[in-house]
């Protein structure tokens, strides 16, 4: 039990310092006079001595963590977090169960914005604000936070960053110590949401509304203030100013810090992902906006295309707004955005999905595969961005579709074993372990989760988990290997 406890003294300072994120909504509470200020008094005093009981009785075990320890710390940050997430919640909306208002927690933090949560324009401010802050944090990552801060209190982020990091290439680094390069995606990620912020509120939205959908936007969370979602401001520049940002958030993290650190735009032209992540967006955008006009869903192509565009975009990107009941389009059109929400995004971007390199890796074996069949003792290495993949990452990536599909598929039928008609358990599943939000028919974008039942809801709540943590991460933690000493 003792090679738990520096695990357990890490977790106490993690939870600490995110105790400190309530202050925002406290404030906020306080200032408006919103009547939720109670909510925040118990979470933060909750929050705050759960996490010092837990770092004060293991703070003799400090050591480097090992590689299973930051499996094991990743999956309990965050399913923990969302834990206390909940109080807020629950204390303001005594009626709201522990099931909804955890699914309400992770679906934040995983950047999912699926919510069971209406009447979203007449909740406190500083609820609404509480939950977009949790997407933002969850969007580049609690853990990058926490190595950025933790080495100074003499623990070490290296495993922690690996096994919350996502996309295949995890052990590349920006700066030379792991600490600059946490601490540079945070300034990068911040910058922007400044300026999405800003961007907001000179198209026409309210000072609150800005930051709001700002800290949803640029996590590609979805969380609204609104239950009309972006249909609410029924705005084109709005919309458009949307759409610019979600697809920033979509392209790596890592491509935007090197080009702010070198001044350059080049780094995204060497960015294997980026051009064809937005090609793939915009060009699917454009041609469902002449789909719907063909089909005579919209009257002219110009309405045509700004609705297949801003939604196009906020699927593919796994944000999840919505300007209408794009269900209600011919099949088609949903089925082809929830296709793309499955690879679209960039690794080292806030979105979820397979990632687009993943998808650029799978297409070029494929390919170097049936130029095999042609010339059987040819030389062809898999190629991308000029350098050679190694045998290892294609292997590693065929592993992770087989998990990723057969999640999709047994979890799906575990949907429909327990009622549910089949489009909306394959929609929910796909939505929500791409951490995307809405889906279709019961659980579209008019709609929300709380439909489902309890049951149901927790196997949304831990395949929205499974996703954000790109299904390695949580599900070695059940193979008897990891568990042996």
């Amino acid at each position: 039990m003792n090679r738990f406890f520096p695990i357990m003294h890490v977790l106490g300072m993690v939870t600490m310092l995110f105790s400190l994120t309530m202050l925002a909504p406290l404030a906020l509470s306080w200032w408006l006079q919103d009547g939720a200020m109670n909510a925040y008094d118990d979470a933060m005093g909750a929050t705050f001595l759960t996490g010092l009981l837990s770092w004060w009785t293991t703070r003799r075990a400090k050591r480097e963590l090992k590689i299973r320890d930051g499996f094991l710390l990743v999956v309990l940050i965050w399913s923990s977090l969302a834990a206390f997430a909940t109080i807020p919640l629950m204390v303001y909306l005594p009626e709201l169960s522990f099931t909804d208002a955890y699914f309400e927690t992770i679906s934040g933090l995983t950047t999912s914005g699926a919510t069971v949560l209406s009447g979203l324009d007449s909740l406190p401010p500083s609820i609404n604000l509480w939950r977009t802050e949790l997407v933002w944090l969850g969007g580049m990552g609690l853990i990058v936070l926490a190595v950025a801060v933790l080495p100074l209190l003499g623990i070490g982020g290296r495993q922690l960053y690996k096994a919350e990091t996502p996309g295949p290439m995890k052990d590349s680094q920006l700066t030379p110590r792991i600490t600059e390069t946490a601490k540079g995606l945070w300034l990068v990620y911040a910058g922007i949401t400044v300026a999405c912020m800003l961007s907001f509120r000179w198209a026409g939205m309210s000072w609150f509304d800005a930051v709001i959908h700002a800290f949803s936007t640029m996590g590609l969370g979805g969380f609204s203030s609104h239950d009309d979602s972006f249909a609410y401001f029924d705005s084109p520049l709005i919309e458009a100013t949307t759409s610019v940002f979600m697809l920033i958030a979509g392209i790596n993290f890592a491509s935007h810090f090197t080009a702010w650190r070198g001044r350059s735009f080049s780094p995204y032209r060497h960015d294997p992902e980026a051009r064809l992540f937005l090609g793939v967006t915009l060009i699917s955008a454009l041609g469902l906006a002449i789909y719907l006009r063909l089909m005579d869903v919209y009257p002219d192509f110009i309405t045509a295309l700004r609705f297949a565009v801003f939604n196009t975009v906020s699927i593919a990107t796994t944000t999840g707004f919505a300007n209408t009941d794009y269900s209600l389009w011919p099949a088609f059109a949903p089925l082809w955005m929830l296709f793309l929400c499955s690879f679209a995004s960039s690794s080292g971007s806030t979105g979820g999905g397979i990632k687009m390199i993943r998808a650029q890796i799978l297409y070029k074996q494929v390919y170097r595969e049936m130029k095999k069949l042609l010339h059987p003792n040819g030389v062809m290495p898999t190629k991308l961005g000029g350098q050679v993949v190694p045998n290892k990452i294609i292997y590693a990536v065929l592993a992770f579709l087989f998990i990723y599909v057969a999640s999709i598929v047994s979890l799906t039928l575990i949907m429909t074993a327990s009622g549910l008609d089949i489009i909306t358990a394959f929609s929910a599943i796909v939505a929500t372990i791409n951490n995307t939000g809405p889906g279709l028919n019961q659980v579209g974008p008019a709609t929300n989760y709380a439909v489902l039942s309890d049951f149901q809801t927790w196997v949304c709540t831990f395949t929205m988990l499974l996703g954000r943590l790109e299904l390695f991460t949580l599900l070695i933690l059940f193979t008897p290997a990891f568990w042996r000493k």
